[in-house]
């Protein structure tokens, strides 16, 4: 059906250009613009015109001195342009039309590149999932996402399947998609999807042949141009946003015969690959559909792909140490502790075993509530599920709500998620249509740890907590403040050999410097 669909726009653009040529109408924009394949040196910028001509974007440092030009390889109407040899996490606005006509500029019109691989520092990523179905829940957290980020900018948003309803057309792309998204989100941010059932229109063939829109409207890095091993691959890809590896993956579509939880397929065997080559990546973070635990409007004990990527798949993810796993497909929210080794049916979940932290995680002074920790000393152990299908469709839970591996649950409210992640501190918010955050975790990694350091007599050393938050420093065994103890870092001039000790406000973090004074 979409080939057909696709001849019948190229036959209808021919004509509108032959329009065009004689004098009738100037193009249109239809859909756009927004942001594809973002790196830290290069993107690409799409949009849709109702006459078949040549794309331009003219791009600079200011909206009025935009002194750069790339254009189109031939006239179409689906355009896609990309912006090469750009400058890392640098900021550039940007105008979108042919040679005669601008179709749109301005101040609004901007994008930042993404940071050089692996380079820490304060990164914001908006991840929705089930968003697509042009309902009022969808509008209000679109606005309460951007309400949330004020002027701070967002480094890309994610997608987490189903992106838009019923039957994943091309003309409910446009309504339910395209034009929520079209003056807020989609001309500022890197976007980088994942496919849902409904993208697939839950059509067997098409899991095969791939032959829906969601394939024709989007473009992703699958030559490992934004980081991790080429996949070659549209349904699934990698990409590197600082110091943090994303996998996007494809739990619907099928790879010769192969589905996600077929663990010698096609995709998993890549995932293997991506995964063996960045175990180096500060933040790991894989983000697909299908969730392997819910009792929301689906039931991971019921349904067989929930049940076989909760048995057959995400097993290979916590080996190689994954630290988040994002999903959609419920319409709630669900969100577990840290964990390990849960694979069975939800009855078999034993707190005792498979959980490595009885914290909530919130980290905000309540009882029981420090962060998630993880040690590479310990092989990295553990991950947080997510279930976050509400940015959309809402609503529905099964009878045994919530599940047992899910303590944080909520399928009232619609919202979606974002990550702030700075060095080795990772936040995670749900943020909901009506403004409120009624869930949030924090995660570390590199902290509580006894350090050895050797200075010189007479000599100074700064010392710095490896944790981001509020600090407390003493000294000696009687825990003397130490001055200027409410900083990060201190320098100090020990006459001998002294303990160092910094903390957090909430006493969960506290790491501990022996500085031994040498001749």
């Amino acid at each position: 059906m979409y080939k057909f669909l696709a001849l019948a726009l190229v036959f209808l653009s021919y004509a509108n250009f032959s329009n065009a040529q004689s004098g009738r109408p100037h193009p249109n924009l239809i859909r756009g613009p927004y942001l594809q394949v973002a790196t830290s040196t290069s993107i690409v910028i799409r949009w849709r015109t109702d006459v078949f001509v040549k794309g331009v974007v003219h791009y600079g440092s200011t909206p009025d001195h935009l002194d750069k030009t790339a254009t189109d390889s031939m006239q179409a109407t689906e355009h896609k342009v990309k912006l090469s040899g750009l400058e890392p996490r640098a900021k550039y606005y940007y105008s979108i039309g042919s040679r005669q006509d601008t179709l749109q500029a301005g101040w609004d019109n901007y994008f930042v590149t993404l940071p050089t691989p692996g380079t820490e520092g304060f990164y914001r990523i908006a991840c929705l999932g089930d968003c697509g179905n042009n309902s009022v829940n969808q509008r209000n957290v679109r606005d309460q996402i951007s309400h949330y980020l004020g002027n701070n900018y967002l480094d890309a948003w994610i997608l987490m399947g189903d992106n838009t309803y019923t039957y994943g057309r091309d003309a409910e792309f446009q309504s339910n998609f395209f034009n929520i998204y079209k003056d807020t989100l989609l001309k500022r941010y890197p976007l980088f999807p994942s496919p849902g059932n409904h993208d697939y229109n839950d059509d067997k063939t098409a899991q095969d042949t791939h032959d829906i829109a969601y394939y024709q409207i989007f473009s992703m890095p699958v030559d490992g141009e934004a980081g991790g091993v080429p996949s070659h691959n549209q349904a699934f890809y990698s990409f590197d946003l600082g110091n943090i590896h994303f996998l996007s993956l494809d739990s619907y579509g099928r790879e010769e015969g192969t589905r996600m939880y077929d663990t010698t397929g096609a995709q998993v065997e890549w995932i293997k690959k991506d995964l063996e080559a960045n175990k180096n990546k500060e933040w790991i973070i894989a983000y697909w559909h299908h969730p392997p635990y819910t009792m929301g409007s689906h039931n991971s004990d019921q349904t067989d792909e929930l049940t076989h990527i909760r048995e057959n798949f995400i097993q290979i993810l916590e080996r190689y140490g994954v630290d988040l796993v994002l999903c959609g497909h419920s319409h709630d929210y669900e969100r577990s502790r840290l964990m390990k080794g849960h694979f069975g049916m939800e009855a078999s979940f034993n707190p005792a075993v498979h959980l490595l932290s009885n914290s909530s995680g919130l980290y905000d002074g309540t009882p029981n509530s420090c962060p998630y920790i993880k040690d590479s000393a310990d092989g990295n152990k553990g991950t947080v599920y997510v279930v976050s299908g509400s940015a959309g469709q809402l609503g529905g839970k099964q009878t045994s709500w919530p599940h047992e591996a899910l303590p944080y649950s909520d399928a009232t409210h619609g919202g979606a998620g974002m990550l702030e992640i700075q060095g080795n501190r990772l936040d995670w918010k749900w943020v909901n249509a009506d403004g409120q955050i009624r869930d949030h975790f924090t995660m570390m990694k590199g902290v509580n740890q006894r350090h050895v350091l050797t200075v010189k007599k007479g000599e100074n050393i700064t010392l710095t907590a490896p944790f981001t938050g509020d600090y407390h420093w003493s000294a000696g065994k009687a825990n003397t403040k130490v001055p200027g103890g409410d900083q990060r870092s201190i320098t100090i001039t020990p006459s001998s050999t002294t303990i160092y000790t910094v903390k957090d406000n909430f006493n969960c973090l506290k790491d501990v410097f022996e500085v031994q004074v040498v001749k």
